[in-house]
Parts: C-alpha cells; structure tokens; sequence
C-alpha cells in the first residue's frame, strides 16, 4: 500500500504573512529548537520583516552563530541582516531574574521594590523558583510585544521534557501566590498592628513552629516580608500572565513543534500537538529537522550489501608486480568514482542477477556475476587466489555505506509515518541534515534554505 503524504508546511508563507507577529518554537530538548528560531529570525528579516528572537536556551548557542559576543535581556541588533530591504534582526537571551526585576520596579513604589529585591527570599525565588523561568518568559513575551517595535517575536522556548511548561506557568505560579502558606504568612500584614502580631502568634504559631525547624526561623521571616511587601503586586502577575496567554491563543500566533525524525522526539511532538490543541492554540505546523536523503534511493539497502559481497568476494586478481594492474590513484582512469560505483549496480543490465545474488545473499551464499549461479554457502570456500581489485574494494565500501543510509531513511520514515497516520491534519516541513554544526550565519541561511525547500522523498509502494 502506499504511504500517506502529510500537507507540506511552507514557511515562506507563514514568514511573510503580516498577519503573523508571534511563532513560538516548541519541543523536546536536543532537536534544534533553537537553531530552528535563529534560521526562522534570519529568513525572515533578510525578507523584510523587523524581528526579534528570544531564546531561553541556556546552551547560548545562538549569540554564537550570530556573531554576537554575548546576549542579555536587552534585545542586540544583529548586523549583515536585512539591509536593502527594510528587514531588521535583533537577538535576546532571556535573564530570568533581571525580568523578574524590571515587572517589580515597574509596579512597586521606590522603597517598597528596594525592599523586594533586598530580601532574600525574593531572591531565591527569582533566581531558581520551579516554574520562574517559563513565567518570566511569558513576561518577557508580553513586553516585546506592547512595545510594537518588532512585527515578528520569534520565541525559543525552555527546553524541557515537561510538555509545554510555559503554558502551565501562569496557573503554578498562581496556585503558589494563592496558596494558603503564603495567605496565611500575609494575614498579619492585613491584620496590622498588635492585632496582627497576635494573630500570628495564634494562628501560625504552630505552623512555624514546625516548618523553622525545617527551613530555619530566617527563612520564615524572610517569607513573611516577601508576602507582605508583594501583597499588593500579586494581582498584577496573574492579570499579566493571563494577558499573555490570550496572546498565544490570538490569530496573529503561530506555533511550530520542532522534533527529530526519532521515535522519542515525534512522541513527544505528538503530545504537544495533542496539548496545544486542547489549549486551543494555533499550531502552524510540525518542522522535522535532520532529516537524511541520498541521491540513490533506487538502490535498495539489500541490493546494495549484495553487491559489496559480491565485488568482495569475486574479481580479476590484481597482480601487485604488474604495473598495468597496479591502481595509479593519480591516474583519473584509475580512480574509483563512488557515483559510478553506485550508479553501475543501480542500473546494471541485468537486474535479475542482482535479485537472484540478494535472494542467495539474504541465505549465506553469494553469486558468480559472469555465471549467476549460487556457489559455496560459506565464503571462506571461495577461491583464495581471487581477490577484488582496489576499486572495487572501494565500491564495495561505498555500497555498504549506502545500505546503512538507506537504512537509516527508512527507520526515519517509518517513525513519521506513524505520526502523520495519528495526525494527518498537521503539515510538515522536513529539514535536510547539514553535514556539520551550525555556528555562523551561512550555516542559519543554509538551515532557513531548507525549511523552505523540504527535503523530498520518493513514498514507494510497501
């Protein structure tokens, strides 16, 4: 039967729209979510768009690549990016506790926000408190966004095995502001006076009791003037936060899950595009990075391991005393073109041989060319005055070479099979695998190339 083919996701359309001024990139950790923003920011800009990417990758890969010396939570303009064209790039790395700050200036009065950022609590808890990062991301995101400067955000977000965290930011942080540790540490503060001093000495006496012995009598002071001095502040991060996230629901929103051609990876693209669409938010797409192809998928992997048994196996002896059977590797004549290699048992003149020496092959034997009749199962039987010249020792290596790709490609489609069968509906673009890292801008335009032009892939009958 043959394999279904999932709606091809252009990226030029999305990028040029615009209509779109947000595309958050999300998945997995380890499938190029980052690379993929930066190629996103470039293509984009070097087409016209003013764009801003923010990245929370730790592993600060993108300031590399684009020639950055260092990126902060000040977006930096990236040069050799869009001139001529009014296109425009700038770069950002999220600082967790700097945006943390920068929301507790901006809605505390002087001396009560010197006291915030002073206690030590606050400082904990901005540094490293679980959930801080994906909320001070979406922070971050409804910042850029009020200042219109931009009209493309391009947003890496964290990695992390826990499905879109960022989302689920805002209710956690919510939940723990509404908790009732922290209402009760906030009751003497409302209460005030020796009025509140007894409340809280009735009240949570017992309470802190317990949990000093845990944390220290410190530390529960410190909570009790974090509480106090954000009472007023606590509003104003679930209003944000709930802001925020109509924002990624809104029209202008793209999401695109980025995975790798592995069974792990597209798992876990599966279930973000299963949470986003209970979320109800706008998914563009799947991008499918590192995708493998080669140039000779006519050749099967099985054909081509019958053909490397058989130039290693049989042959015209060389005769090393001979010059005119020695290979001269300065000699073009000599010199062994793997294309040739591969082309003259793709499209050799009798493929019957080549299906008879693949059946016999796949028992333990191999084939005579000149005759195509099955000889001694066991090569050690084989005539040991034959022996393959050095090209076709060097045929023989690259036919091998090309069954383990061949292989590797059909592992790949096999695995995104499985996804397109359990979601049909969601396009894809398929990245082809750069031959190395990606560390400048050269390797981020390659990289964008290729989110346009999707690798293709011949769907054979199976």
């Amino acid at each position: 039967m043959s394999m279904d083919v999932a709606p091809r996701l252009d990226i030029d359309v999305l990028l040029d729209d615009p209509q779109t001024r947000i595309v958050v990139c999300c998945g997995s950790g380890g499938v190029g979510k980052t690379t993929t923003a930066a190629a996103l920011g470039v293509r984009a800009a070097e087409r016209g768009r003013k764009v801003v990417v923010l990245t929370i990758d730790p592993a600060r890969r993108l300031a590399q690549s684009m020639g950055i010396d260092a990126l902060d939570n000040i977006p930096r303009r990236v040069d050799g990016i869009g001139d001529g064209n009014g296109g425009e790039l700038h770069a950002m790395m999220l600082d967790m506790k700097r945006t943390f700050d920068e929301f507790v200036e901006a809605h505390a009065d002087p001396e009560r926000a010197r006291a915030i950022l002073a206690n030590p609590f606050y400082q904990s808890l901005s540094a490293g408190f679980a959930g801080t990062q994906e909320y001070m991301a979406m922070e971050k995101l409804g910042q850029l966004r009020a200042r219109d400067e931009w009209d493309l955000i391009i947003v890496d977000t964290p990695p992390s095995r826990s499905a879109l965290d960022f989302l689920d930011a805002p209710k956690r942080l919510g939940s723990f502001l509404d908790g009732k540790f922290i209402k009760v540490l906030m009751a003497p503060a409302k209460v005030g006076g020796k009025a509140g001093m007894k409340f809280l000495n009735v009240g949570v006496s017992m309470m802190t009791g317990t949990v000093s012995k845990v944390l220290g009598g410190q530390l529960m002071r410190d909570v009790q003037t974090f509480a106090a001095a954000m009472d007023t502040m606590f509003g104003g991060f679930r209003t944000r936060a709930e802001a925020t996230y109509r924002l990624l629901q809104a029209p202008g929103t793209a999401f695109l899950v980025v995975a790798a051609p592995e069974r792990d990876a597209l798992r876990e693209a599966a279930y973000f595009v299963e949470r986003l669409a209970a979320d109800r938010m706008p998914l563009a797409g799947l991008v499918l990075n590192r995708v493998h192809g080669s140039g000779a998928e006519q050749l099967s992997a099985e054909r081509a391991l019958a053909a490397a048994e058989i130039l290693t196996l049989t042959g015209d002896p060389a005769d090393p005393d001979d010059p005119d059977d020695a290979a001269d590797p300065a000699d073009p004549d000599d010199a062994a073109d793997p294309d040739d290699a591969l082309a003259n048992v793709a499209e050799g003149s009798d493929p019957a041989k080549n299906d008879a020496g693949a059946e016999n092959l796949a028992d333990g034997g191999f084939v005579d060319p000149p005759s195509g009749n099955a000889q001694a199962r066991n090569p050690s039987a084989a005539d040991p005055d034959v022996s393959p010249t050095s090209a076709e020792r060097l045929a023989a290596g690259l036919l091998r070479l090309h069954a383990e790709r061949m292989q590797v490609l059909g592992r790949e489609q096999r695995t995104h099979d499985r996804f397109t069968a359990l979601h049909p509906e969601v396009p894809v673009a398929q990245v082809a695998a750069l031959p190395g890292d990606v560390h400048d801008l050269a390797g981020l335009r390659a990289i964008g190339d290729r989110l346009a032009v999707p690798v293709e892939r011949t769907k054979r009958a199976g």
